[in-house]
């Protein structure tokens, strides 16, 4: 049996104090990742505007260690382009918090999971735009 979960300053700080708890109203790119072996969801929302990250947020359901990693994940994508914003992963969000416990690794990648998913929601949304955009804009044919 594992000791006592320690947690850095950092995941303290966080869990705490979390930031941008929220959804983004009428956002398409939001995205939901869970772990079923131990009950942790988190939801990340973001709000894109010319390929910035210019609003990131979520609601967690779950441990110390979830709740911290979504909060320090939404701090590290703001300001971020898109194609920064993907590169993101689960040990950089580790590494901002000054580690986590080997049990706790898996409420990074959920973070990782759910900020992929949120962006494959948006480069979705800018496709089928870019479709119906390109649909209206052609001549119809008439006989």
């Amino acid at each position: 049996m594992d000791g006592p979960l320690r947690y850095s300053d950092a995941v303290l700080d966080h869990y705490r104090n979390p930031r941008n708890v929220g959804e983004i109203q009428g956002s398409a790119a939001v995205a939901q990742a869970g772990d079923p072996a131990t009950g942790d969801v988190l939801k990340i929302s973001l709000r894109i505007q010319n390929g910035v990250v210019e609003e990131a947020r979520f609601k967690a359901f779950g441990c110390t260690a979830a709740i911290a990693a979504g909060s320090m994940a939404t701090t590290l994508l703001l300001g971020r382009s898109v194609e920064e914003a993907a590169r993101l992963t689960n040990l950089d969000v580790v590494r901002a918090l000054g580690g986590l416990p080997d049990s706790k690794i898996e409420c990074s990648v959920l973070a990782e999971q759910a900020i992929q998913a949120a962006l494959r929601r948006h480069r979705e949304t800018l496709e089928k735009e870019r479709d119906e955009e390109t649909a209206r804009c052609r001549p119809s044919a008439s006989p």
